[in-house]
């Protein structure tokens, strides 16, 4: 049965990506720009972190997020912004001071202050701790910061985006639903392939969508060369697709991409398996949002 499909794209992230491509947005202006061209490309969902313009280094800066959001409303952008409360959760461990000073571990009022002058509609909200990429890096969210950031979305009517790496996240998400900590629907973000949670195959996906509970929303994706794989398998599965520069920075091997071409892929993607991309309006009505916040 065809469906509408919400295709969401995660512009910039916060990774040492910039290096890497020369398409990683890192200014406000850049960020925008990418912001308000994937929702022109059929993006619903525009996730953004934000970069300190001089060194392309992840910031946590208010007045950059408030930035980025007021240069994507400039543009009368009907996309809903997502904005992250990831940043601050970051824990080097080892025996180097120059490893330790790497740290950015915060409250959880620091990591969410960005979202009272925003306003954004939605917020990701990562719900569990875990070995993150390298070494010595461990990503670090506890049962209370979590709490209270829930706490704080759902005062100022923002949407978490509960993101969850691997199974006993996802538990830890569905007891907050029980405690009545967000309204319905439920937004989860299921996140494949990371070092070191769930990998990025059918198998894990399906572990993580029979959990789920009545009447969720759903969103997946895969990083790296899963992006398209895991798009493709999400639709098949009932769900929603994450693209985007964050995760991928590849058309095909050898490639590079820009944000608007890996969602002119997941557009591909969802209209070849029968669907049809959900407009802004459409997403919001199946996320449960009310008006955008314009």
């Amino acid at each position: 049965m065809t469906r509408p499909v919400i295709i969401t794209c995660a512009v910039t992230g916060g990774g040492e990506t910039v290096s890497k491509s020369p398409h990683v947005p890192v200014s406000p202006e850049q960020i925008a720009e990418a912001a308000v061209e994937a929702a022109r490309r059929g993006a619903a969902v525009v996730h953004c972190h934000v970069r300190d313009p001089n060194t392309g280094a992840p910031s946590r800066d208010p007045a950059l997020f408030s930035e980025v959001t007021r240069l994507i409303r400039l543009k009368e952008c009907s996309a809903i912004i997502n904005l992250t409360t990831g940043i601050g959760a970051d824990l080097v461990l080892g025996r180097d001071a120059d490893l330790q000073a790497r740290s950015d571990l915060t409250s959880a009022q620091e990591r969410t202050a960005h979202l009272q002058d925003c306003l954004p509609e939605a917020c990701s909200l990562d719900v569990g701790t875990m070995n993150f990429g390298s070494d010595d890096n461990v990503f670090v969210n506890i049962p209370d910061h979590v709490r209270s950031i829930a706490k704080f979305a759902r005062a100022l009517h923002i949407k978490p985006e509960m993101e969850v790496f691997e199974l006993g996240h996802l538990r830890f998400a569905m007891r907050m639903v029980e405690e009545g900590l967000l309204e319905p629907p439920p937004h989860f973000q299921i996140c494949l392939g990371i070092p070191w949670g769930a990998p990025a195959d059918s198998d894990a996906l399906i572990g993580f969508v029979r959990r789920l509970p009545p009447g969720a929303v759903w969103s997946a994706f895969g990083i790296g060369a899963a992006q398209f794989p895991m798009a493709a398998q999400a639709v098949i599965l009932g769900g929603h697709v994450r693209v985007g520069l964050e995760d991928n920075l590849y058309l095909e091997k050898g490639v590079l991409a820009t944000n608007g071409q890996l969602v002119d892929r997941a557009v591909q993607i969802v209209k070849a398996l029968n669907h049809t991309v959900a407009t802004p309006f459409q997403a919001r009505q199946i996320l449960g949002l009310k008006e955008a916040k314009l």
